[in-house]
Parts: structure tokens; sequence; C-alpha cells
């Protein structure tokens, strides 16, 4: 029994993050024991929001399961990180933010920009 379970075990690390079934792979070892951590239960439920996620911006609909996470991961700084890492987090979501932005107007103003063609 131990046997299959490190065979299996050793088959989901290599399938990758997203399984052919299009599941997530929670034993990849790409998520770093996160899914497995103390705060896990958050991180599942946030990942997988934003997985299955089909608006846009993808994710915007997960916002509370990532703040959720974001304070489970504030209660083990040794683990996650201190409050300077949180800054260096969301200058570097501020910078995303304002790329998805940026994005999202250079695609309304060529979109508004073209001409119907005759």
């Amino acid at each position: 029994m131990v046997i299959e379970s490190a065979a299996n075990c050793a088959l989901l690390s290599a399938v990758g993050l997203i399984m052919p079934n299009g599941e997530i792979n929670w034993n990849c070892p790409c998520l770093g024991g996160m899914a497995s951590g103390p705060c896990g239960y958050q991180f599942q439920s946030a990942f997988s929001c934003f997985h299955h996620s089909e608006s846009e911006p993808k994710g915007k609909e997960c916002f509370e399961q990532f703040m959720q996470m974001q304070q489970c991961m504030t209660k083990y700084p040794a683990l996650y990180g201190t409050d300077k890492d949180d800054e260096d987090r969301e200058e570097d979501f501020a910078q995303l933010e304002q790329q998805a932005s940026d994005s999202n107007e250079h695609a309304t103003d060529s979109s508004s920009t073209e001409q119907p063609s005759s």
C-alpha cells in the first residue's frame, strides 16, 4: 500500500500543475507545499477560483478568497514572509494591475479607432 501511494505521488508530481482531466494537481512540487501548509485551504480556494475564472481580467471575482489567504499568511510570517515581503508583493501587484489596465485601454483604443471595411 505504501509503495502504491509513493508511486501515485511520483506520478502526480510528474504530471505538472494541471492534470489531463483539467483538475489542479495539488501535489505538484511547483506549488511549494502551499496547498498543504497552514493556509492550504485558503490557498486552494483562491487558486481554484483563479484557475476556473472566465472573467476579464482573469480572477477578478476571486478577491475575497485571496484576501482570506493573505490574512491567513500574515499569521505565519516565518513561513510566508514579512511585511517587507508584503510591500514588495503589493508593488508587484500594483504593476500587474497597471499593465492589465494599460492593456485594456490599448484594446479599447484600437477597437474604437478601427474603420469599418467597405
